[in-house]
């Protein structure tokens, strides 16, 4: 009977001795709900990612966008345009007053061809040399001028953020400045998506102003939320 009691008593201590460890692990565990602070590189993250939508667009004085300073280019291009155009003048001048009316004498025996047969100094002919070297030179000085006349400079947001300035190149290395309200301003692609050229349509305007790539972007957040945006215009 004394046997048969000191066993029950040892298996009893073994039962409480092995309660009391598994009690011990199971309040090292952390629980899983921690009512701990966030820590600081999180919260830090968090506000990295919601600053972009807070951008402040009510501006105490002008802030410059964008720049691109290569005068020397346009400078060339402009003194290509003009030397396109005097040579194809000349050329219009030279068809009118050289050509003369020399009708070509058929020989019967002989056949000629085509271009043996047309009559330079005929007024159709004539005049139409003289018109269309003329129009080729003035195109080409026109696209040259139009080109200079797009293509920015400084992109400036004006003080208090509802206008914004194009500084364009002009002829004879003159600064051309146009202000417009932001609103009137729509960028045809996002400034990321750009390879050459970033084009910029303004409210009124028959061409777009361009923004060559190669420029510095002098404040890139904040040109991305006023002249970066594409609207409706």
């Amino acid at each position: 009977m004394s046997n048969l009691l000191n066993f029950a008593l040892r298996q009893g201590a073994n039962f409480l001795k092995r309660h009391s460890l598994q009690s011990l692990r199971l309040a090292a565990v952390p629980s899983v709900v921690s009512k701990s602070p966030v820590p600081a590189p999180t919260l830090k993250r968090f506000a990295t990612q919601a600053a972009p939508f807070d951008v402040n667009t009510t501006l105490p004085k002008d802030i410059i966008l964008f720049k691109y300073e290569n005068p020397r280019f346009y400078n060339m291009l402009n003194f290509f345009g003009v030397c396109q155009f005097v040579f194809w003048t000349y050329l219009s001048h030279f068809a009118f007053t050289t050509l003369k009316d020399a009708p070509v004498v058929e020989n019967p025996d002989e056949e000629l061809k085509w271009y043996q047969r047309i009559n330079l100094g005929d007024n159709k002919y004539r005049n139409g040399i003289t018109i269309c070297s003329f129009l080729i030179g003035y195109g080409i000085l026109f696209a040259v001028w139009m080109f200079t006349l797009r293509s920015v400079r400084f992109l400036i947001l004006r003080k208090g953020g509802q206008s914004v300035s194009f500084v364009t190149y002009g002829p004879f290395n003159r600064n051309r400045i146009i202000t417009v309200p932001l609103k009137c301003v729509s960028a045809e692609e996002s400034r990321n998506m750009a390879r050459v050229h970033l084009p910029i349509k303004v409210k009124g305007k028959t061409l777009y102003y361009v923004l060559d790539m190669r420029g510095e972007f002098r404040n890139p957040q904040l040109f991305d939320y006023t002249a970066g945006l594409k609207r409706r215009i």
